[in-house]
């Protein structure tokens, strides 16, 4: 299994990352014993371990993990609502809005099956088989796939209109496929209530934000009003511990 990383490329076990602290009040009343048996001892173990083994500090780090990925969620759902409606309103002016099942339009296995699930769930419910059903019914992965090498050809003819920089150049696809594919690993970890502590959080916000002006100004600004990151992000820097290997 591939070692967890802070900064993609490089395992946190070799890197020490500053963080900012914020201070997070923990009941003293609270059962750390409890505590360690409600969130199991290998995941809060982690905590423990960047903590030194002061566990009122491991749940202190775990509170703040719960809070930067609570803060994440508005920019990472924007970005994946704003690349989504981006992609299809693409394939649509130039195919129809039903272009996903078209023989030779999705190439990777994976999209094909996330397909065949959805429409079988629909058929199953007796809902209406809509391009906005399915759409919405289709994963991230679905979607950073569509600029992954497999649609480079797609990218050159028909995607490569679904984002321009702020001077309004256009885009090369590894230009989004890159930054979305360490993104999508973030979001995972979030989606699956993983620390992202070891992540350097500031830079992957960063990134969603340019990613989604790209896609959209309009849904970055709000992405960014709606945000609270920079506000719960820490302002005093910590050291993590990372003496033993993740």
């Amino acid at each position: 299994m591939p070692e967890a990383e802070t900064v993609p490329g490089l395992p946190s076990r070799n890197i020490r990352q500053p963080l900012i602290k914020r201070k997070q009040k923990v009941n003293p009343l609270i059962n750390l014993d409890e505590i360690e048996k409600a969130l199991s001892l290998e995941r809060f173990g982690r905590y423990v371990e960047w903590a030194r083994d002061d566990r009122n500090r491991a749940l202190e780090l775990y509170i703040l993990n719960t809070h930067l990925s609570e803060t994440l969620y508005v920019p990472l759902q924007m970005l994946e609502v704003v690349l989504r409606n981006r992609i299809h309103a693409v394939m649509t002016e130039v195919r129809h809005e039903m272009w996903f099942m078209d023989n030779g339009v999705l190439v990777i296995d994976h999209q094909k099956e996330q397909l065949t699930k959805a429409l079988a769930d629909f058929n199953r419910n007796s809902k209406e088989i809509t391009a906005g059903r399915v759409v919405s019914a289709m994963t991230f992965s679905f979607w950073t796939s569509m600029v992954s090498p497999d649609y480079e050809d797609i990218w050159q003819t028909t995607l490569n209109p679904i984002a321009r920089r702020q001077n309004g150049k256009g885009l090369r696809r590894k230009d989004l496929a890159s930054p979305l594919a360490q993104i999508r690993t973030l979001r995972n970890r979030i989606a699956h209530h993983e620390p992202i502590l070891q992540w350097d959080l500031p830079k992957h916000y960063t990134n969603i934000l340019t990613i989604t002006e790209w896609l959209s100004p309009a849904a970055a600004e709000l992405s960014r009003t709606a945000s609270r990151f920079d506000q719960v992000y820490p302002a005093e820097p910590i050291i993590l511990n990372w003496n033993n290997k993740p």
